[in-house]
């Protein structure tokens, strides 16, 4: 059954996240390239983001299966604080 609370959810979450990280701004980088074709970066990036989303949604399922999505919350809320943390304090 499809959950549109669910898919909105992830979808605010991940674009969101998204916007103006590297990967943006990587291909930001090809498709200024006048060499690149738009759609080429457009296809090329979008398989990218699917494949390592669905890499994520395995991972996930696997490990829930052995750690409760609260532990998995703590886990995941430490580990951006921490490369937050590092972002700034790196030279």
């Amino acid at each position: 059954m499809v959950d549109f609370k669910t898919i909105l959810t992830v979808f605010i979450s991940v674009f969101l996240a998204e916007i103006g990280d590297k990967t943006q701004l990587a291909t930001m980088l090809f498709s200024a390239d006048k060499n690149h074709s738009a759609l080429n970066v457009f296809i090329g990036s979008a398989t990218a983001l699917v494949l390592a989303s669905g890499i994520g949604v395995l991972a996930g399922s696997f490990i829930g299966d052995f750690i409760s999505p609260q532990t998995l919350k703590i886990l995941a809320g430490a580990g951006f604080i921490i490369i937050g943390i590092w972002t700034i304090v790196a030279k």
